[in-house]
């Protein structure tokens, strides 16, 4: 018995031993639903990396996006690991502020992140974020209701067509609102919406020389149809409509089309939120023939601050929460429907996501559609779809969305908030030294 409770106290101390040497890593999340499923199953982490702690900072998208910024940019040394942005990417690599991802482990597969996704992560030719959710956007409209009005929605459907067919809806049923688009004024709601679709219309912010580019006949011809198209066909109070009122007005059947992020797909087609789960098809988000959809990408991903002391333990971390073995552990714990969307090929090969999301080939075809790095129809200095990979953008990309939001509620004329548009991001180009 004496030797027994040697061996067992001298492995006890040993437990102990080994904890305290456990490396913990703190890591800055966003309050999605895919961060809490993450944060819920890191138990299979920790087994399978007993010498690494995990320490959890999650916060409100806004919230996140303030902290991580202030943090990393004044050196604090706060988080190891960090969920930022297809915005933030791009830029922060460039100041040298991210680490590469180049120690992913042998069986990561970096390969199989689907490509557009990765090029938004990447900086000459290096990943500096890997990505746990990805998307893009579509149409999504009421089968049923285009079947009353005699009309088929093409795969791949122009402006024109859209907007024929929602006034149509309207026409034909008083109380559905023919097509529901983002309003609410911000660079990640109505901004992102405008951009994509200007993109397609031919219209870019800024020329080659970071001249703004509002004053050109381009973004007219985007916010005259916007505008008009909302006028006729769209919500009462759309100004103030962003991603989650449009979300609940069409799962309540008030929309004919709605015209937002992939992910909305498994959200309008569950019937235990959506009145019209059943009826809802999909398809590519519209063009003008000029060779741009007016669809954008984005990805939640996580990256690595240069200033940490825990690289090692950071990028293990980071390989276990965007590997193809954590997408089947979803799947086994809470089905294929919820596993992390847009992130890897082999995820839209598998023929049990397929079965589970019948909207699964048209998000990855909106996705591969996008190109960060080629955004535009005119040739632009800038990557990013519907954002511009500079620091001044958060805060220019909101103060034209407020502008946009304005004239969609009928407090300005289209030519007066886009001559705002213009002065303003002449302004702040000319402040920051990018013109002259």
């Amino acid at each position: 018995m004496k030797l027994k409770s040697l061996i067992l106290g001298l492995c006890g101390a040993s437990a102990l031993a080994f904890a305290a040497h456990a490396e913990t890593i703190t890591i800055a999340t966003v309050n999605n639903g895919d961060m809490i499923r993450m944060q819920k199953l890191t138990d299979d982490f920790t087994a399978k990396n007993p010498d690494v702690q995990l320490q959890w900072v999650t916060l409100e998208e806004n919230v996140l996006r303030e902290r991580v910024t202030t943090d990393i940019a004044t050196k604090g040394g706060q988080y190891d690991v960090m969920t930022i942005g297809t915005y933030e990417v791009p830029i922060w690599a460039k100041q040298q502020w991210l680490l590469p991802l180049d120690n992913l482990g042998a069986d990561y597969d970096a390969a199989d992140i689907i490509p557009a996704i990765a090029g938004g992560l990447s900086v000459d030719g290096k990943l500096y974020a890997a990505p746990f959710y990805g998307e893009s956007s579509f149409v999504m409209y009421r089968k049923d209701l285009f079947e009353k009005a005699g009309l088929t929605m093409p795969d791949a459907p122009t402006w024109e067509f859209v907007a024929e067919a929602a006034r149509k809806i309207k026409a034909d049923n008083p109380d559905v609102n023919g097509i529901c688009l983002r309003g609410k004024a911000g660079w990640g709601e109505n901004t992102a919406f405008l951009t994509a679709t200007a993109n397609s219309f031919g219209a870019r912010w800024f020329d080659e020389n970071w001249q703004p580019q509002f004053d050109q006949p381009e973004w007219k011809a985007t916010m005259d149809f916007y505008v008009k198209l909302m006028t006729d066909a769209g919500p009462q109070g759309a100004s103030s409509n962003g991603f989650n009122e449009n979300l609940a007005l069409f799962q309540q059947g008030k929309c004919g089309m709605w015209i937002d992020a992939t992910v909305a797909a498994s959200f309008v087609s569950n019937p235990k939120d959506s009145v019209v789960a059943d009826k809802v098809g999909y398809a590519l988000a519209p063009d003008s023939g000029l060779g741009k959809r007016g669809n954008w990408l984005w990805a939640w991903s996580l990256a690595i601050p240069a200033g940490t002391q825990k690289a090692e333990a950071a990028q293990k971390f980071v390989s276990w929460a965007t590997s193809k073995a954590y997408l089947e552990l979803v799947a086994s714990k809470e089905g294929w429907a919820n596993v992390p969307p847009g992130t890897r090929t082999s995820l839209y090969e598998n023929p049990e996501y397929q079965k589970a999301a019948p909207f699964a080939k048209m998000t990855l075809d909106s996705i591969n559609s996008a190109d960060p790095t080629k955004p535009t129809v005119k040739p632009v200095p800038y990557v990013g779809v519907q954002f511009v990979a500079i620091p001044e953008f958060q805060g220019l990309g909101t103060t034209v969305g407020q502008l946009f939001s304005a004239a969609l509620a009928g407090q300005m004329s289209v030519d007066d908030a886009l001559a705002q548009a213009q002065a303003v991001s002449v302004r702040e180009m000319t402040r920051g030294g990018y013109i002259k």
